[in-house]
C-alpha cells in the first residue's frame, strides 16, 4: 500500500526546505499504455530554485506566462523542455504569489521496473534508469501535458507521496546546482548519500571558477539554508 499524498503545507516553506522534504518521497505514475504497470520512483536527488532574486531560476525576472506555475500554489508541476531534448519536472513550492520550485533530478525505481525498462531500452544498469532530470521524466512518462497539474490532489496521472520511511538527516548532502552559470556556488542541490541513482555533478562552463570542490561535500545539511539575493 502506498503512503499518503504529500500535504501542501509540507511544500509551502522556502525552496531548500521543500527540497529536503521531497527526498525519499515517491513519484507515482499511473499506466500510460495498455501493458504498463504503475511506476513508483523514490526521489534521491533534487534542486531548489528560489525564483525572483535567484539568477539560476526561470522566474528570476518575475512572472511570465511560462513561469506562472512557479508562483503557486505549492505542489503543482512546472514542466519545461531542456535544450530541446528532454522534459524536466519541477514542483512548485512556497507561499502562493512568491515564485519557487524544486527540480526532481534523480530517483530509484521502486516498482514498475519492467515498464521503465521498456521506456529506456538502451539502459542496462537499473540504477541509471532515472538518474538525471531528463531521464527521470522518461521513466515516469512525463511530458508537457503534465504542466500545471496538481501533484497533491490525487487526480493527475502523476502524484507525489510521502516517504515510506523517514530519511536520516545525517544522510542528506548538499552542494552546488548542476549546469547553472548564475549563483553557481549556492548549495541547493540535495541528495541522499550512498544512493547509486544520484547523478554526477557537472559545473557549467559559463560559471565562474568554483569557490570549493563541489563533489559530494561531507557534513550534515542545515535545512535553514538562506535564500538567494
Amino acid at each position: 500500500m502506498l503512503p499518503p499524498l504529500l500535504d501542501r503545507a509540507e511544500l509551502s516553506g522556502d525552496a531548500p526546505s521543500a527540497a529536503v522534504r521531497l527526498l525519499g518521497g515517491l513519484l507515482v505514475g499511473r499506466p500510460v499504455e495498455a501493458d504498463d504497470e504503475q511506476v513508483v520512483l523514490r526521489l534521491t536527488e533534487v534542486e531548489a530554485y528560489a525564483g525572483e532574486g535567484d539568477p539560476a531560476s526561470h522566474a528570476a525576472r518575475g512572472w511570465t506566462p511560462r513561469t506562472a506555475v512557479m508562483f503557486g500554489p505549492a505542489g503543482h508541476a512546472y514542466v519545461y523542455l531542456s535544450y530541446g531534448i528532454h522534459w524536466c519536472l519541477n514542483v512548485s513550492c512556497g507561499p502562493s504569489g512568491r515564485s519557487s520550485a524544486v527540480l526532481l533530478r534523480a530517483a530509484t525505481v521502486v516498482s514498475g521496473l519492467e515498464t521503465v525498462r521498456r521506456r529506456r531500452p538502451a539502459v542496462r544498469d537499473d540504477t541509471r534508469l532515472a538518474r538525471g532530470p531528463g531521464v527521470l521524466t522518461l521513466a515516469a512518462a512525463v511530458t508537457a501535458e503534465l504542466g500545471g497539474a496538481d501533484l497533491l490532489a490525487g487526480r493527475a496521472r502523476v502524484g507525489l507521496r510521502r516517504p515510506p520511511e523517514p530519511v536520516d538527516p545525517a544522510s542528506i548532502r548538499s552542494g552546488p546546482r548542476v549546469g547553472v552559470s548564475g549563483a553557481a556556488d549556492v548549495p541547493w542541490r540535495f541528495w541522499i548519500a550512498g544512493e547509486p541513482s544520484v547523478s554526477t555533478y557537472r559545473r557549467s562552463a559559463a560559471a565562474p571558477p568554483a569557490l570549493r570542490c563541489p563533489s559530494r561535500p561531507s557534513g550534515r545539511l542545515d535545512p535553514r539554508a538562506p535564500g538567494v539575493g
